[in-house]
This record gives C-alpha cells, structure tokens and sequence, in this order.
C-alpha cells in the first residue's frame, strides 16, 4: 500500500473569536493548507466537529464546508468521536488515501465554542457522556476527571500538588506558540494558589475551550511534486479503539483501555516502540488525561505518569517532550478540532519549523485524542520518511 504523506498544514490562532462565522473559520485553515500543499485540489473532504449542531446550529458540514472553499462536487463528510473527532476525520482521511479509493484527501477540524455561552454550552459538552446515566443526572465532564483524578490521587499516594508538572509545561511551552490561547509562562506556586474548580481539579489543570480551526492535506507520497518545499511527512501507524461509555461500566478507571489499544495498534502498523518516539502530544484536557495517558500508551508505568511531568523529562530538552506547542492547556482546546491541531503541530516540528520550541532531531512523533475519558481513543505516528 502507499505511504500517506502530510502535504499541506493550515491553521488558525486558538482563542475567542467572535467576529468569524464557523465556515470562514474552517476554510481559513483549509485555504492555508491547500497552498501550503502547493495548490493540491483534494479529491475528499473529511470534517471533523463534535458540537456544531448544538453551539452553532449548524449540521451537514461537509457540504457547507466543500461549498465554501469552492470544493463543490468533491465527497465530502462529517466526522464525530466527541474531543477525539478531528483525530477521527484525520484516521478516515489517511485510511482513504491509503486504500487508494482517492488520491488526496482535506481533513479540517473546526469548532465555535463562542457561538453559544452559559448552560447550554455546558449541556452540550454533556452529550459526550452517558445521557441516561451521567448526563441525566448532573456529571459533567469536568465533574466526570475530578472524580478520576480523585482516585488517581488516592490509588497511587500522589502528594497535593503532584499534577502540577503538566500545566507548567504546556504554559511554558505555549510561550512559543504564536497561535496558542495563552503565551505566557506560569510560576510553579501558581499553581497551588488558583481556584478550585471541582475538587481536585483546578483552573491550571483544566484546558480552555476556544473556537479554532485546522487542517491536513493529504497525498500519497509518490505524488508529491518534486519541487515540495517542505521535508516530507508520512503516517506510518494509525490506531483506534473505543471503551464503555459510561465510566462506571468500567473495570478500571484509571486504566484508559481504549488507548492502550489504539497506540498498541498504531505502534504495530509502524513497526516501532515507545523508544522510537521523539515528542509525544497527549490530550491534556485535564492534567490527570495527560498522566493516564502517558500511562496507558506505555511511556511510564501505572502511577508513575506524573513523575515524568514533575521532574522535567517532558520539557522540550527532556526525555520525552510533550505538549510542544503548548497542548490542549496553553494552546487552547477547540473540541473536535484537536486532533487536527496535533497533527499540524507535528507536522511543523518533523519540517523542523517549530521556532522556539523545536525539538531537535525530531524524526518520530506520536499524537494522541481522546473522546471524554478515553471512551474513544485515536492515535498516529508521524514520522520523517525512513522512520
């Protein structure tokens, strides 16, 4: 089969941004991935949203989208997998052009958060959950990780303060990022000092959510014009799995089965182990994700994810850099368009056009989305040809 190369990225600054409908939203990060890509005209289009219908009352966004980028006539679909459905468009693209069924293929994740504010934001984001037996009866998702994160806490003897790591390492990282939500850097009593949300969860351990759009182009490599300005990208390993819903069907928890499953199958197809991956970018929704993630894709053992964060193994000159680019918390969340994000932003550190936050020599990248607690996990690994 072919290689599938990462032809185009485009993006959009994560934030507020109340003056932009959420087309013109999402065609800035696919006009900017179709010349990023040399002026590839896709065959497919894949959309990846979670929450249009309610926020923006708007569906059917494949056909908005193609026919708002002057993409009239190409297939063109929506993708949703909740917080993990840019993630998803991506896996359908990629499984697209690999089958050969289309020659190139757009993959946008786009989201309006600011198209709806107070409850009814709030009982959209809900409708990720188990409606009958969570939603129904007032567990929100940040109600849903305080009670994971509480037994985190507890299971594994975690010292107040222990999850700290990961959201000075996003801020830092988000420093550098000039597309991040929030560029600036915070001390580590900070953290300590902030708000309490949902006991244990605090402001820093809780990833913004923000309107933003981005975007993938993808080609087989074969195809790629000569004259490609950039270093190719491939995907070398695509995973996905799913687990119960509800958290309480669950026989662990803490486990994130469902992304076990999902690296374990993306690590397979690449031919590669967790010593291969130069940067990891998690789905640090909540500071204990990132933990549990780092955990269940094999990078640490179970309990001991935090460690990493809080010795510094996972800044940008460390054993494993994550959330390069500022993650989920600094960079903001866009809902069903992290996925997309992810794979822009590391398509930008194998180009080695990461600025800042370049993570030297990076060749091998894994990128990660989560639907709510792993109820739906998606993973890829992005390499430099040759990987």
């Amino acid at each position: 089969m072919p290689e599938v190369a990462i032809a185009g990225i485009g993006q959009t600054g994560v934030g507020e941004h109340w003056d932009v409908s959420l087309r013109e939203l999402g065609f800035r990060a696919m006009d900017a991935a179709m010349q990023d890509a040399g002026g590839i005209r896709p065959s497919a289009l894949f959309v990846g949203n979670m929450l249009a219908p309610s926020l923006s009352r708007q569906a059917h966004l494949g056909a908005l989208l193609a026919d708002f980028a002057g993409l009239t006539g190409i297939e063109s679909i929506l993708v949703e997998a909740a917080g993990a459905s840019g993630a998803a468009a991506l896996r359908q693209g990629y499984l697209a052009v690999r089958s050969g069924m289309v020659d190139s293929a757009l993959v946008v994740g786009v989201e309006k958060f600011t198209d709806t504010i107070g409850p009814g934001a709030e009982a959209a984001l809900a409708t990720a959950s188990d409606s009958d037996h969570e939603a129904l009866h007032g567990l929100t998702p940040t109600a849903q990780a305080a009670l994971i994160m509480q037994r985190y806490l507890f299971e594994y003897g975690v010292p107040q303060g222990g999850l700290a790591g990961f959201a000075q390492l996003a801020h830092a990282n988000g420093a550098g990022n000039p597309n991040a939500m929030y560029q600036k850097a915070i001390k580590p009593e900070a953290y300590l000092e902030t708000d309490m949300v949902c006991d244990p969860v605090n402001l820093f351990d809780i990833a913004p959510l923000a309107d933003g759009a981005a975007a993938v182009l993808l080609a087989r490599l074969e195809d790629l014009p000569a004259e490609h300005p950039y270093p190719p990208v491939v995907i070398s390993g695509s995973g996905q799995a799913s687990d119960t819903l509800a958290l309480h069907d669950r026989e662990d928890p803490l486990a994130f089965s469902a992304l076990k499953m999902a690296a374990g199958k993306a690590f397979q197809q690449a031919g590669l182990t967790t010593e291969a991956v130069d940067f990891l970018e998690y789905h640090d929704a909540y500071s204990v994700f990132a933990a549990l993630s780092l955990e269940a894709s094999g990078f640490a053992a179970p309990g001991k994810g935090w460690e990493l964060a809080r010795a510094g193994e996972l800044s940008l000159d460390g054993w494993l850099p994550c959330a390069t680019l500022g993650g989920l918390k600094a960079r903001g969340n866009p809902g069903g368009a992290t996925g997309v994000y992810q794979a822009v932003e590391a398509a930008l550190q194998l180009r080695e056009l990461a600025g800042r936050n370049q993570v030297k020599g990076a060749r091998v990248g894994m990128i990660q989305s989560l639907g709510g607690p792993a109820a739906t996990a998606v993973c890829h690994i992005l390499a430099r040809p040759g990987n």
